[in-house]
């Protein structure tokens, strides 16, 4: 008897419609065989669907089972096939009927019969709105992610005997009622507040205009001067995630896995942090099935990348495209696919290996060419996409012992109030413009359109670019950082002294 139970896939950010055909033969030896170019993970279904079968309670038929997996030409990874290949042999052998109407059925199984946490079910739920699927079952632990869209019924099922049950009328599952998405967005406390951090007055402005601009920074300093700090604490200034943005995360999170069993959207700006051992397809995706790397997972966040020069020099050129595009783009043989990577990148490294060059208090034991070897691992095409850079010097142990009181520092709650503000002149600014939400997203003809330069402005500019011999890529960022630096004045054009703090950030001390 044949049986078809529908499913979905996972490629990049979408879900593809899966038919899993199962047919139980009578005739022939018996055997457990699988075809439509599954993966490892997937062919190691056979025994886990055998075992929760049989500690189910049903019969596992003895019989010529095949399962074929359509479309065939479809690489197809994961564990999410289990419970519809389970299903289908239940109903193939005349166990279980299966609802007449399309559904959706998705989950690991554990030996058990159980239900595992299975990542990507959030696209699941978007591929059956599209389709005009009105039912999904899919594991309890993580149908919370399916819950935010409308117009579908959600079933969380516990296990494999519970869903028998229920197709059977014994015991009905409740559907999850649908959470309307602005019920669920709203302020996050930060995890770090820029009020715990003594001093550094420079680098907390300057924080404050990458957070309203959408800017890149560089920081450079010896360790323990704040670099990490002022870093984790730069979610907590940013604005809210929009409904639209809280979507985009939420996508590349679930197909990653990353959000948590019983969480539904995610809320917070991402933050993510990769090791300098990270690999290149670790930091901007891929693998034979493109999956996201740590860029895509900072959308719309922040990207901390601590001891910037140890990082490979492949994975720093990589970076090019994502910080110039705000995507990624990665083509295999089976397909081109394109991942989201619009962040702010925080960069942090020492002024050389041992971290104290030009410290009055501490010795550098670097030699000249130890020196030079490590600051040239970082091109020059890569610092000239950095809109800002700043040294941070380490704080005096005078004023960290005179500073007690946390009180009277600005807290992260104040500076995100001017954050905000600046974002909302921007949002006026560059709507109806696809693609550009903030300052840091213009192109060089919205540069000529929105940041008109006052004629002090424009000469200021002039000279600096001609005694530091800029760039031209240098030159049109100067003017975006000027632009949110007069976005937070709310002035509507920039001045000579918007240039000139913005030029602060930009020539460093080595010029």
């Amino acid at each position: 008897m044949l049986a078809k139970v529908f499913s979905a896939s996972n490629y990049g950010l979408k879900a593809i419609d899966i038919e899993v055909e199962v047919n139980v033969a009578e005739k022939g030896f018996p055997g457990f065989g699988m075809v439509g170019m599954a993966s490892k993970a997937v062919e190691e279904a056979r025994e886990r669907v055998r075992t929760a079968i049989n500690n189910s309670g049903f019969e596992f038929p003895v019989a010529k089972i095949t399962v074929n997996l359509a479309p065939a030409d479809l690489p197809k990874e994961g564990s999410r096939y289990d419970l519809p290949i389970a299903m289908g042999i239940l109903e193939a052998s005349g166990q279980v009927e299966l609802p007449s109407e399309k559904s959706y059925f998705y989950g690991e199984l554990s030996l058990d019969g159980g239900l595992r946490h299975t990542k990507g079910v959030f696209l699941l739920a978007v591929l059956a709105k599209e389709k005009r699927v009105k039912n999904i079952f899919v594991p309890r632990l993580c149908a919370n992610e399916a819950s935010v869209i409308q117009g579908i019924n959600v079933y969380p099922v516990d296990s494999l005997k519970s869903l028998v049950s229920h197709l059977k009328g014994n015991r009905k599952i409740d559907k999850l009622l649908t959470v309307k998405r602005q019920e669920l967005m709203g302020q996050i406390r930060p995890e770090f507040d820029f009020s715990e951090i003594v001093g550094q007055e420079q680098a907390k402005r300057a924080m404050e205009i990458v957070a309203t601009g959408g800017h890149n920074i560089f920081l450079m300093g010896p360790p323990g001067s704040g670099k990490t700090m002022l870093s984790r604490a730069m979610p907590g200034i940013m604005p809210d995630l929009s409904e639209k943005e809280s979507l985009e995360v939420t996508k590349i999170f679930s197909i990653t896995g990353n959000i948590p069993a019983g969480a539904s959207l995610v809320r917070k700006r991402p933050f993510r942090s990769p090791h300098h051992t990270t690999s290149m397809v670790g930091l901007i995706g891929g693998s034979s099935n493109p999956k996201p790397g740590e860029v895509s997972l900072a959308h719309r966040g922040v990207l901390f990348l601590d001891e910037f020069p140890e990082f490979s020099r492949g994975s720093l050129e990589a970076l090019r495209q994502p910080l110039e595009d705000g995507r990624v783009t990665i083509s295999r043989a089976s397909g081109t696919v394109t991942f989201p990577a619009n962040f702010i990148l925080v960069a942090a490294a020492n002024p050389c290996p041992c971290g104290f060059m030009g410290d009055p208090k501490h010795e550098c034991k670097c030699s000249i060419y130890q020196i030079n070897r490590y600051q040239k691992k970082l091109s020059g095409p890569i610092m000239d996409r950095i809109d800002l850079h700043l040294n941070v010097p380490a704080v005096d142990v005078n004023k960290l012992m005179a500073d007690k009181n946390s009180r009277q520092r600005e807290k992260s709650a104040d500076i995100k109030k001017r954050v905000v503000a600046g974002r909302k002149i921007q949002q006026k600014r560059f709507d109806g413009i696809d693609g550009v939400f903030c300052n840091a997203d213009m192109k060089n003809r919205h540069i000529k359109k929105f940041a008109m330069l006052s004629p002090k402005a424009n000469l200021l500019l002039k000279q600096a670019v001609n005694k530091y011999a800029l760039s031209t890529r240098t030159y049109f960022r100067l003017i975006k950082v000027s632009r949110t630096i007069a976005d937070l004045e709310a002035s509507l054009d920039i001045k000579d002294r918007h240039v000139a703090e913005a030029l602060q950030y930009r020539i460093r001390l080595d010029n």
